[in-house]
C-alpha cells in the first residue's frame, strides 16, 4: 500500500522509478519488483521503459480501489488461518471452531471496507470516518 500511495502521490502524469520509491518508503528494491510485477500483471501500474523510466498508475487514484491492489498481490483478506475439513481446520480435521464463522465475517467486512476506499482517499488523508460509525459521537458515547 505504501508503494502505492507514494507512486500516486509522486508521479504527477510521469514515471516513477521504484528505486525512488524504496528509498522514500525505506522499503527493499527487490521486493518492490516483485510487487510491481504482480502489480503490472493485474492491470494496476504500467512499465515505461528507458532513461526517465518507471511505472505508472494504469487508471487514476480515484478509480483504484485498495481491495484491487491488495488482491493484484495476492494478499488475501482473511482473518482465519483454518480450512475447515483439511489437517489445517480450527481443530484439526474436525470441523470449524465455535468462533470461526466471526472471523470469517470479519474477514468479509474487512474486503467490504477495503473495496469503499480508493487509493486517492488514502493519498489525500481522506479515510478516516468513512465508516460513519467511528466519528459518530453517539456510537463512541455507547462504546464508553
Amino acid at each position: 500500500m505504501m508503494a502505492m500511495a507514494d507512486l500516486a502521490s509522486h508521479s504527477q502524469g510521469k514515471p516513477v522509478a521504484l528505486a525512488d520509491i524504496a528509498e522514500r518508503q525505506e522499503i527493499s528494491l527487490s521486493y518492490l519488483e516483485q510487487l510491481f510485477g504482480k502489480l503490472r500483471k493485474g492491470g494496476l501500474v504500467r512499465s515505461v521503459r528507458g532513461p526517465g523510466g518507471g511505472y505508472l498508475l494504469s487508471r487514476t487514484a480515484g478509480e483504484m480501489r485498495i481491495s484491487d491492489i491488495i488482491l493484484a498481490v495476492d494478499e488475501p483478506i482473511q482473518t482465519t488461518r483454518c480450512t475447515p475439513g483439511t489437517p489445517a481446520g480450527c481443530h484439526n480435521n474436525k470441523g470449524r471452531c465455535m468462533t470461526h464463522d466471526l472471523w470469517e465475517e470479519l474477514g468479509n467486512q474487512i474486503y467490504l471496507y477495503l473495496s469503499s476506499v480508493t487509493l486517492e482517499q488514502v493519498t489525500q488523508r481522506k479515510v478516516l470516518g468513512t465508516s460513519g460509525l467511528f466519528g459518530d459521537p453517539a456510537i463512541n458515547a455507547a462504546a464508553q
